[in-house]
């Protein structure tokens, strides 16, 4: 008898409830529950969160608003387990997604499965400030991407994200951090990944995807790792700021957006094309001030798809550019107001879309800092030679 693996999860939770003490129980927004090995060799911290999402979105036409549409939906909801395995040295994360559109995708090759795994990743501090990981989880990409969903300044990621991010993928990743002076940090991660995104069982289907990123940290490290995450709850008492930039090359990609997007078929099988993905970000935060940007920037050798015989099929690899800058005050009552402009400017001739310009303004309040919020946001969506659009949020957010 088979036993649907949402359905494991949910057994697991309860069992472990069922064997911890209250005594182990952290405080809210820690996990729901740690486990301790009896010789203390290994531990799980098991948690979990959810998003509701209420949206609405109107087309904008000579200064009125006509076709009303909303949706009312659970957009997250996911469990998370990690801690260390024999050795503090050697961590793991799982982070597996139950919602609709966490596990949407399935297809041939996925085997036609719901993709239930976010992130299934070993951590490995094999020596000094060396870490070692291995397995499914986000490639260093942009800023934006890697900052958890649960942890951003306003109700989702922008425009410049879902054009451009590299996403998670299946492989290696080595980082390294060193100091150049007192405060001066500087990080480096290079990562071997397969090249065809996250749950994929059909094995490479091109060449691999090769992704190095480079951090600079001038003033020294944020407060709890606040470089990643949206909003200055910490209040950084001094200025700290992060510059950096990714290389992304993916060799004989066969998707529309490097490992993301749709296959590219074509007469004998798929159409390959290396493409490369460029990323130029930062972050500051003082005060209760934040201010994020990025610039993102695609390139492929052969954009436009083709079969043996040169005739087009149709698809075609979305190269171009992308802005976004973000910026928020958050008020000592924990309210923060914060704007966001994206530009996206795809080659016209290739993708055959308008550049696209999108004004963002949100207002969230933090009840338990990111661990529990209400976040709402009206977004403009201006179109060169297209249709205009507004958009209101509202999303509940809590992790437990």
């Amino acid at each position: 008898m088979k036993i649907a693996p949402i359905w494991l999860c949910l057994i697991l939770l309860i069992t472990s409830s069922a064997i911890s003490q209250e005594s182990n129980s952290p405080s809210f927004g820690k996990g729901l529950f740690n486990l301790v090995g009896k010789d203390s060799s290994w531990t799980m911290n098991v948690g979990a969160r959810m998003q509701i999402l209420a949206i609405s979105n109107w087309d904008a036409v000579d200064g009125g608003l006509i076709n009303p549409e909303q949706n009312f939906l659970v957009r997250r909801a996911r469990l998370k387990f990690g801690g260390y395995a024999y050795s503090p040295k050697l961590e793991y994360k799982l982070e597996l997604g139950l919602s609709n559109r966490d596990i949407s995708g399935a297809s041939q090759f996925t085997s036609n499965a719901p993709r239930y795994i976010l992130d299934a990743v070993v951590k490995w501090n094999f020596y000094e400030n060396f870490v070692l990981w291995f397995g499914q989880t986000k490639l260093p990409g942009n800023i934006e991407r890697v900052i958890s969903s649960g942890d951003l300044q306003q109700v989702n990621r922008s425009l410049l994200n879902s054009r451009f991010n590299i996403d998670r993928d299946m492989g290696f990743q080595l980082r390294h951090k060193f100091n150049l002076s007192e405060k001066f940090l500087v990080r480096e991660i290079f990562a071997v990944s397969q090249g065809e995104g996250r749950n994929i069982t059909t094995g490479n289907l091109g060449g691999h995807q090769y992704t190095t990123r480079l951090e600079l940290l001038p003033f020294g490290e944020f407060l709890s790792k606040g470089e990643y995450k949206g909003s200055d709850h910490k209040r950084e008492q001094t200025p700290k700021l992060m510059v950096a930039a990714t290389f992304d090359s993916n060799q004989n990609a066969v998707k529309t957006r490097s490992n993301q997007g749709s296959y590219m078929f074509n007469d004998t099988g798929f159409y390959e094309t290396d493409i490369s993905t460029l990323f130029i970000d930062a972050m500051f935060k003082y005060n209760g001030f934040s201010l994020m940007g990025e610039y993102a920037h695609r390139t492929a050798d052969n954009p436009i798809a083709i079969n043996s015989d040169g005739s087009l099929t149709g698809d075609e690899v979305l190269v171009g550019d992308g802005i976004n800058l973000q910026t928020g005050y958050l008020f000592k009552n924990n309210l923060e107001v914060s704007g966001r402009f994206t530009n996206i400017k795809l080659d016209e001739e290739i993708t055959g879309r308008n550049p696209q310009s999108q004004y963002t303004f949100g207002l969230s309040k933090y009840i338990v800092g990111h661990k529990l919020k209400v976040q709402t946001d009206l977004s403009y969506l201006s179109e060169d030679g297209g249709q205009d659009g507004l958009m209101y949020r509202l999303q509940l957010d809590i992790h437990f």
